[in-house]
Formats: structure tokens, sequence, C-alpha cells
């Protein structure tokens, strides 16, 4: 397994790519309201990344092995969709949760992080789901530092979202990130302290967990790239881009309008 040190000119454009991509959430949280379109959130992003940021959005025709390519510049997931789900003439609603996942490659480098949306007033169990998967991913970045193992970050968050009554997904991870969109490692969101790769400093990957109000089985639908819950449960996800430092981590997807660091104890 090759994975990527990064040296002091990657970092600093990953720092200009995580924080344009936080930006684009910035810009488009606004514009998350009743009646507006997954497609047209879609567009906004698409316009903005372009123009604005002079950037190109990742997403579009991204083509792994197997996969047509994808087609859209965002991904919108919907209440029970997991991840990857594609933009499109879905209206949102009041009481509606949507996660908007961003990836902008600037001078070659990729800046990618997701967060949820809560459209009007959400239920009880959207809003707790949401709050926790939120904290769930701050325990795993806070389990960052050189020497840490991979698994260190998997059991904070698996233990967490289990111990609270949700699951986690296991057929998507966080990944390395750099000039390559996905590569190694993979960052799984459940494990055992102590297992797996240790962590030097230099790496750069996104923690993003998955974690669903049901089962933690999924379905692929005939699109061949939206994942969603079997059980139709909702799943919550956030995603952030880190980087090990020398004496823990440093998130690089942050802005403005981030929201704040939850309290962890």
């Amino acid at each position: 397994m090759s994975i990527s040190i990064n040296n002091a000119i990657d970092i600093a454009k990953m720092r200009i790519a995580g924080r344009l991509g936080a930006e684009v959430l910035d810009y488009i949280t606004p514009f998350v309201v009743h009646g507006v379109t997954t497609d047209a959130l879609d567009k906004l992003c698409h316009d903005y990344i372009v123009n604005v940021q002079q950037a190109v959005p990742a997403p579009l025709n991204y083509a792994p092995d197997g996969h047509t390519p994808y087609p859209k510049s965002i991904c919108t997931s919907v209440n029970h969709v997991i991840c990857h789900g594609v933009p499109g003439d879905k209206v949102l609603k009041n009481g509606d949760t949507v996660n908007i996942d961003i990836t902008v490659i600037k001078e070659g480098y990729h800046g990618d992080t997701s967060r949820m949306f809560h459209v009007g007033e959400v239920s009880i169990q959207a809003k707790r789901l949401s709050e926790l998967t939120y904290k769930a991913m701050w325990l795993g970045i806070n389990q960052v530092k050189p020497d840490a193992s991979l698994g260190d970050i998997g059991y904070a968050i698996q233990s967490f979202a289990e111990k609270n009554g949700f699951s986690v997904v296991r057929e998507f991870c966080g990944h390395g990130i750099g000039k390559v969109f996905h590569t190694e490692p993979q960052i799984l969101h459940y494990g055992r302290p102590g297992q797996g790769l240790k962590l030097k400093a230099g790496m750069i990957f996104t923690i993003e967990p998955m974690i669903n109000a049901g089962k933690r089985d999924i379905k692929q639908m005939p699109d061949g790239w939206t994942i969603v819950t079997k059980d139709r449960s909702l799943s919550a996800q956030w995603e952030h881009t880190i980087l090990v430092t020398e004496t823990g981590y440093d998130v690089l997807t942050l802005s403005a309008g981030s929201p704040a660091t939850p309290q962890l104890i």
C-alpha cells in the first residue's frame, strides 16, 4: 500500500482546495429551502465553482472502474439516501434532510467536504441523527495524530454511534486525497483501537462517517450511483479533509460558515 506523505507545497495547495470546497457549502446554504430542486442546487454550485472560484467540480464525469461517468457537479443525498445522490428534479420540502457533498479541484489538488442541511423544521430523530453524526466525525478527527492507528478513528466513530442506537455504514469510507480524488489509505468508520495502519505526519485523508437511524444495510439504485438504506431509514453524513501534523491534526476544509466544533467528552 503506497501512502503519500505530502510536502509543504502539497499542503499549501490542499489548504486552498479545502477552503474552496467549504466555501461552496457556505455559498449554497441560503438556497437549500422548501421548493428548490436538487438540480438547481447543482447548477448554482457548478457555476460558483467554475466562474467564481476558477476551479473544477471533481464529481462531474468522474468514472472510477465499473461506473458510468457521474453526470453532475455535486452529490445531493436526501433523507434515506446514504451517499452519491444524483441531483435531478427532486423538489426539497419542509422536513427533508440533505447531505451536500462538494469536491473542487484547484491547481490539480482536491478539496473534499460535505454537510447536512435541514429544510424547514425536521423531525426530532432527523435532528438527533444529524447532530450525533457530526459529533461522531469530530470524535474520529480527534484521534488523529502521528502513531495513532486507523482503528482508533473507526472505533471512536462506531462506538459512539452504536451507543446512541444508530448504525455505521461499512461499504463506504474515507480516503486519502491530494492530486488524486480517491487514494490510499481507506479510512473505515468502524474498527478496533490500535489496529491498522499507523498515521504519519504529512498524510491527508477524509473522515466522512455515514450513519443510519435504522440498520446499516444498503442498496444501490439503478442509476449505478445512488446508495440508500435498505430499510428506508434516515441516513446522515458529514465530511472533512484532515492533515496529520507533527503534533496532531489540522482540518483543511473549514471556512467562515463552517458549523462550530462540538463539545467532545
